[in-house]
């Protein structure tokens, strides 16, 4: 597609190990970013309704753990087959977004869910930071091209010994800030940067 990748990380990925990876989300480019920089095999966890756009639906409905977030029995369908999944080094991936925030948006509050099953899993939050998918990969047609998509991958907050009751809100707020302070950070530098031009 014309994209390279600039990846750096603070505390490398164990094999054999599970985790649970936590990247803002920007673009439909994301998942594919994820899984071209991972050492391990990741199950995606997703909003159903996603299942609906033509083509990447099909492939969607059959690499995804589907969700939907409405119901109590799906959320609990979703702790079942994670269960299953999380053996052998085999991560799980959720944008904690949930959606696709407009252009304006640094970072749209995370809902609940991958801190609840990283917590009941006890296995790490992988913070990600995303730059650059936005503005490469637009949900505007006339908008993107190729270049540099840079990630950050952050030290590792561990979950064990935490529970969902007393501990998830401080995760989830943990790891809100982290990303978002980066992005707010890097935002500012780029329109910096665009002015000068």
């Amino acid at each position: 597609m014309g994209f390279r990748i600039d990846f750096s990380e603070e505390e490398s990925i164990e094999p054999n190990k599970s985790y649970m990876f936590c990247p803002n989300h920007a673009s439909l480019l994301d998942p594919f970013l994820l899984i071209a920089i991972s050492k391990n095999p990741i199950v995606f966890v997703g909003k159903k309704e996603l299942a609906k756009i033509p083509v990447f639906g099909f492939l969607y409905k059959r690499t995804v753990i589907m969700v939907d977030r409405s119901s109590l029995e799906s959320r609990k369908r979703v702790f079942e087959m994670a269960k299953k999944r999380l053996q052998n080094g085999v991560s799980m991936a959720i944008f904690p977004e949930g959606l696709v925030p407009t252009e304006d948006v640094v970072l749209s509050p995370f809902k609940k869910g991958a801190f609840s099953l990283a917590i009941e899993f006890e296995i790490p939050i992988v913070p990600q930071v995303y730059y650059d998918c936005k503005r490469f990969f637009s949900w505007d047609v006339f908008k993107g091209r190729p270049g540099v998509l840079r990630v950050q991958q952050y030290n590792f907050i561990e979950t064990k010994g935490m529970s969902v009751a007393q501990d998830l809100d401080i995760l989830k707020d943990k790891t809100f800030n982290l990303l978002y302070n980066d992005l707010e950070k890097d935002s500012k530098y780029m329109k910096d940067t665009t002015r000068t031009k």
